[in-house]
C-alpha cells in the first residue's frame, strides 16, 4: 500500500458543513469548496454512485461519492477519510457533501462491531474505551459534556478571585480525610510515600501563606472498595476561602452547582436514577433531625447498636460511637435524600478539621450535600486555631486505640503551619466524577471515568 498522507490540513468540522447543507433548497449543491475529515460509519450503494456516512467528533454527514466525479471509492467501513467537496441537499433533503476527492488518511483492520448495536458489552465498553466511544455517540457526548463541566468549574472560580494551584501527590503523611492509602518508596529520600487521600492539609497552608482563595481539581487516591461511586482513582475539587464560614460556603456552593448545570447542559433540571430533580434548589436539614427522623439518633452507643441491629445491620466492625453514627448516615440518611439536600451541623466526633457551633460545643460546622440519594462532597467553617487541630489530632488517635481504623493521622507540620495564624475559613471538597454522573444521567461512576479501575481478566 502506499505510504498514506500525514496530515489533513485546512478541515473544518462535519457539523458546520452540515450547518452549511441545511440552509441548501433540495437538489441544490454549494459554490464554495469544503475539506472534512472522519470515520466512514455506513456504507449504501454501489457502483458509480456511493453513499457513505462520516463521523467526527461534531457529527455525522452523508458524502456522496459519484465515480464520475470522485473517482473509484474503495474505502471500508470504519476506515478513517479525508473528503473535498461542496455542501449539498440532496432531493430527499438529506445534508450531504458532494465529493471531488476522497483520500484514505488511515486503515482500518480489525472489522468494527455491528454498526447498529454498537458496543453494548459493558464490560468490554469500559476494558475498550477507544471502542466505546467509536461506536456509542451517547458515550462521546457524556465525556464531552464532562469536559465542559470542568472548564465550567474553572470559569466560576477564576471569576471568583480564586487561584488555581497545585499540591503535592506524594506526601510524606497522608491526611485531610478518613481512608486507606497507598504507599510506595522514594528511594532517593530512603522514605515511604504516600499518594494522597485529599488536598485539604496543604491547601490550608497557602491560605496561612495570605493566598486567600485557592482550589485544585486533581487526582485522590483511596486504597478501598469500588462501587457505582467509589473508584480507588478519582477526581476531586477542593476549595479554600479565607473569611468566609460554612453557610458563605453552601452558598457559593448553590451557586457553582447551578452555574456548571446551566453552562454544560443549558438546564438545571436533570433526571438521575429515575428522578427528576432541580439543582437550583436545595434543602438544608440539621444531621440531628434526619437521623431523629430516621429513629437513629441518640448520644448512647449500645442504644444505636441496638437500633441498627434491629434494622438488620452488622454492626460488628463498628467499636465506637462515631463508626456506628456513620454507619447509621450511609445507611439510612443519605439514601433519603433524593431532592439536592445540605445536610449540616456534624458531631464533633466525625470531623477533625472543623470548628464547634457557638451554641454547642459537641456539634461542629460541617455540611454535606447530597443528591438523588447520593453524597457529592464535604465542607467545613475549618478549625484555625493549632492547639485546637493539636487536640482533634489526639481525640484521633483516642478513636484509633477505641479500635477504628479509619482515623486521621497527626501532622505536627500542619499544627506548625496554623500557629503562624490561619484567618477564619471556609473550605469545600466536590467530586468530579459524581458530579459529572448527576449531569450526565449515569448511574455509575465507572460510565463518567474514561479509564476505570478493573480487576485483571
Amino acid at each position: 500500500m502506499a505510504s498514506l498522507p500525514k496530515r489533513f490540513p485546512d478541515r473544518v468540522d462535519v457539523a458546520s458543513v452540515r450547518a452549511e447543507a441545511e440552509s441548501l433548497e433540495p437538489g441544490e449543491e454549494a459554490g464554495e469548496e469544503r475539506r472534512i475529515a472522519g470515520r466512514v460509519m455506513a456504507r449504501r450503494g454501489h457502483g458509480k454512485l456511493v453513499f457513505l456516512d462520516l463521523v467526527d467528533r461534531s457529527g455525522r454527514i452523508q458524502l456522496l461519492a459519484e465515480e464520475g466525479r470522485a473517482g473509484r471509492v474503495d474505502v471500508d467501513l470504519g476506515d478513517v477519510v479525508g473528503a473535498v467537496g461542496k455542501p449539498a441537499r440532496t432531493r430527499r433533503g438529506e445534508p450531504s457533501l458532494a465529493v471531488d476527492e476522497l483520500q484514505l488518511l488511515a486503515k482500518i483492520r480489525v472489522p468494527l462491531p455491528d454498526t447498529f448495536h454498537g458496543v453494548t458489552d459493558v464490560e468490554q465498553r469500559y476494558r475498550r474505551r477507544h471502542l466505546d466511544l467509536l461506536m456509542n455517540e451517547d458515550s462521546r457526548r457524556a465525556f464531552e459534556l464532562r469536559t465542559r463541566m470542568v472548564a465550567s468549574i474553572r470559569r466560576y472560580l477564576d471569576a471568583n478571585g480564586f487561584l488555581e494551584v497545585e499540591t503535592p501527590v506524594l506526601q510524606p503523611r497522608y491526611g485531610g480525610a478518613f481512608a486507606e492509602p497507598f504507599v510506595t518508596r522514594s528511594n532517593e529520600l530512603d522514605a515511604d510515600l504516600y499518594l494522597r487521600i485529599a488536598t485539604e492539609l496543604y491547601l490550608k497552608r497557602l491560605i496561612v501563606g495570605g493566598l486567600e482563595r485557592v482550589y485544585e481539581i486533581g487526582k485522590d487516591f483511596r486504597n478501598e472498595g469500588v462501587s457505582y461511586k467509589h473508584q480507588p482513582e478519582f477526581t476531586m475539587l477542593e476549595w479554600y476561602e479565607a473569611y468566609a464560614d460554612y453557610y458563605d460556603t453552601m452558598a457559593r456552593l448553590e451557586e457553582l452547582v447551578a452555574t456548571v448545570a446551566e453552562e454544560s447542559i443549558g438546564t438545571t433540571k436533570v433526571t438521575f436514577r429515575g428522578h427528576e430533580l432541580d439543582l437550583s434548589s436545595w434543602r438544608r436539614v440539621k444531621l440531628v433531625d434526619a437521623l431523629e427522623e430516621q429513629g437513629l439518633w441518640t448520644r448512647d452507643a449500645q442504644e444505636l447498636r441496638r437500633r441498627l441491629d434491629e434494622r438488620g445491620v452488622d454492626t460488628s466492625q463498628d467499636h465506637t460511637w462515631a463508626q456506628l453514627i456513620d454507619h447509621a448516615l450511609s445507611g439510612f440518611v443519605e439514601p433519603s435524600l433524593i431532592a439536592p439536600t445540605i445536610l449540616h451541623d456534624y458531631p464533633i466526633e466525625l470531623s477533625p478539621f472543623a470548628r464547634t457551633t457557638d451554641d454547642d460545643p459537641t456539634i461542629v460546622e460541617r455540611f454535606e450535600f447530597t443528591v438523588g440519594g447520593m453524597e457529592l462532597g464535604n465542607a467545613y467553617t475549618e478549625i484555625n486555631e493549632a492547639e485546637e487541630q493539636a487536640a482533634r489530632f489526639a481525640m484521633q488517635e483516642d478513636e484509633r486505640a477505641a479500635g477504628a481504623e479509619m482515623t486521621t493521622a497527626d501532622d505536627p507540620d500542619y499544627v506548625d503551619a496554623l500557629a503562624y495564624g490561619m484567618p477564619p475559613t471556609g473550605g469545600l471538597g466536590l467530586g468530579i466524577d459524581r458530579l459529572a454522573m448527576v449531569l450526565t444521567g449515569q448511574d455509575t461512576v465507572r460510565d463518567v471515568t474514561l479509564f476505570p479501575a478493573l480487576r485483571q481478566r
